[in-house]
């Protein structure tokens, strides 16, 4: 299926606002980047996650670990998806005790959240995991909250939307629309 663009709600400089502010909410909520680490949710929350470190090491003057979680055999409906999207989990550094960030694209359900904190837990036990998401657009079947959040966009269930990142889509952009 296709996607069609019913209206841009970010464009590329709001959507690199939204990650500077949330780099700072982040500093701020944690008091610095001491034992913080940005795991991104596969594909574009490890873009997201990358470029959030880059803001931190920009803002605080600290590196700040990054890592890659596919959450595709996590997922409730595992049974029912194809595999061939199947990626790579790669979180190289200890998660035990570490104040954990997870990055995504978008919030809708939970379930992929839900997803993702059991897929990050077989690597350790965090001191805390917190979430980060461009968009929020409601509709939650489970009780998920994001601690960050860039753009609240309330939808209709028929409504999708689309983030658009440089590295995967050639342009930075947050489109609302159905599919076609």
């Amino acid at each position: 299926m296709s996607f069609k663009a019913r209206a841009k709600v970010l464009d590329a400089d709001d959507v690199s606002r939204v990650l500077r502010r949330i780099a700072h909410e982040i500093l701020e909520r944690n008091k610095g980047a001491v034992d913080l680490a940005l795991i991104g949710v596969r594909t574009r929350g490890v873009f997201l996650a990358r470029r959030i470190a880059a803001n931190i090491a920009e803002i605080e003057g600290s590196h700040v670990l990054v890592g890659e979680l596919d959450v595709s055999f996590y997922r409730d409906d595992v049974a029912t998806r194809r595999a061939n999207n199947v990626g790579v989990t790669n979180i190289d550094f200890d998660v035990n005790d570490m104040t954990v960030i997870m990055v995504d694209d978008v919030l809708y359900t939970g379930r992929t959240t839900r997803a993702a904190m059991d897929a990050l837990m077989d690597f350790g036990r965090p001191q805390v995991i917190q979430l980060a998401v461009v968009v929020d657009r409601g509709h939650r079947e489970l009780p998920v909250r994001a601690d960050y959040v860039g753009k609240n966009l309330p939808t209709s269930g028929n409504e999708k939307v689309k983030v658009s990142l440089e590295e995967v889509d050639g342009v930075d952009m947050v489109e609302i629309g159905e599919e076609a």
